[in-house]
């Protein structure tokens, strides 16, 4: 299976009135998807129903139509990669056997659709392709298949990201496997790699041959820096694009001195409760927790464990926030981890409430990725995204617009047992300019 992708070339184009997505029938709800994981190990067995609702085909076999109305279709315009639509346009999918990890697709969808990180992905690309004796590696690939989208002429389209696959197979095996992975994890892996590549193409370009040969040397301190020091890391644009801080500020309650430590995170990882949202949880996730019995704190002023409080604020805001939703927890009756399908409601618009300096940034929802099924060892994912003020729905060969109502959908269910396993995992949210 390659990656499909959507994407919109151009804005709507101003002489042509856009007709809005008709409601989605009952019959064909997001929350009635549900296909098992063997499918993807395992021939389709006959008994086991297929519960997928039938889609309307276009005249061509193996491709999904756009609308009725023919205003989908794309005149050329100038320049590579570019096209004017005469409605809406949308690359649609069509069907090729090849293997893809499909955990791993809905968040390379999610950021391809994240502006500032695809925008510093294509100048990375565009200004490292002529080197030829590159090491190949994940940062590279991304770039590669980001590109190979970006620059897509054809209405519809499909690319097989096998370059990307399979250097994510070799550097990481967990994901040579078909067995479910988990897309938290995943992102969390890519970000971090991207990461370290950039920090290593970054020093080795600091390091030319004057400074080694003048390093070689000296025996003092290297570049201006105290012995014993320990040099910040390189701030790179995946940190731009993700990169927060978190103050943990803890409060002795023998001597009231408050101790500060910062730490960086690239997404927030909440825990969820019933007919909650992502206001409350946040909330939660700053609240004061009070540590006595084993877990005291030891006060370098008092020189001795004590009785403390302890709370949790933003002390900087990213400018994509992403939000992971704790669905899964282990439970000890059981002996394994349960799926929490908890209605949880997270709003299209965000303001960032528990922060140190109580700035209320505000944030605007572009993505969500959706974890379908009852437990975390199987099941599917699928993704919704926002491109120019028009929503995307993506279920592996699918690709619609939709409605923004449908991210409703998502929120869970408020009944425990419930059939509805089409949950939000995964939040992004990117900010926005104030409004005066």
């Amino acid at each position: 299976t390659p990656f499909y992708f959507a994407r919109f070339l151009q804005t709507i184009h101003p002489s042509v009135p856009f007709l809005p997505p008709a409601p989605t029938p009952a019959h064909r709800s997001p929350s009635r998807y549900y296909w098992p994981a063997s499918h993807r190990t395992a021939p389709h067995r006959r008994d086991e129903p297929a519960v997928r609702p039938t889609r309307r085909r276009a005249a061509r076999a193996g491709k999904w139509e756009l609308g009725g109305d023919g205003r989908g279709e794309l005149e050329a315009g100038e320049g590579a990669g570019r096209a004017v639509p005469r409605g809406r346009a949308i690359l649609r999918p069509r069907e090729l056997r090849q293997h893809l990890l499909l955990q791993q697709r809905p968040p390379v969808q999610a950021l391809y659709f994240c502006v500032p990180f695809r925008e510093q992905l294509l100048e990375y690309y565009a200004n490292n392709k002529s080197a030829s004796d590159g090491e190949e590696n994940m940062l590279t690939c991304l770039a590669d298949l980001f590109s190979q989208i970006s620059n897509q002429k054809k209405k519809t389209g499909v690319i097989a990201p096998k370059r990307f696959i399979q250097r994510l197979k070799k550097q990481n095996e967990l994901f040579r496997s078909y067995m479910h992975q988990d897309a938290h994890e995943f992102l969390n892996f890519l970000l971090n790699e991207l990461v370290d590549i950039l920090e290593k193409e970054c020093k080795a370009n600091k390091e030319t041959p004057q400074n080694s040969s003048s390093n070689k040397s000296s025996n003092g301190p290297i570049n201006g820096q105290p012995n014993g020091s320990h040099k910040e890391p390189e701030t790179t644009w995946v940190h731009k694009c993700f990169q927060g801080i978190l103050t943990n500020q803890t409060k002795c309650l023998r001597c009231e001195t408050v101790t500060d430590r910062d730490e960086t995170f690239l997404d927030l990882s909440l825990d969820i409760e019933q007919n909650s949202s992502i206001t409350s949880c946040l909330k939660n996730f700053s609240s004061t927790e009070t540590l006595n019995a084993e877990d005291k704190f030891f006060c370098d002023k008092c020189c001795s464990l004590q009785e403390a409080q302890k709370r949790m604020k933003i002390k900087k805001q990213p400018n994509i926030l992403v939000i992971h939703l704790k669905r899964f927890k282990y439970i000890e009756q059981l002996g394994r981890y349960k799926k929490l399908t908890y209605r949880v409601v997270f709003p299209l618009e965000l303001k960032l409430m528990n922060t140190v300096d109580n700035s209320d940034l505000e944030y605007s929802l572009f993505a969500v990725l959706v974890h379908v099924g009852s437990g975390p060892n199987h099941g599917h994912y699928i993704s919704v995204v926002k491109s120019h003020n028009h929503w995307l729905f993506f279920d592996d060969e699918t690709v619609e617009m939709t409605d923004e109502s449908m991210v409703q959908t998502f929120f869970g269910s408020a009944q425990e047992f419930s059939g509805n396993t089409d949950n939000g995992y995964i939040l992004f949210y990117e900010s926005v300019a104030k409004t005066s």
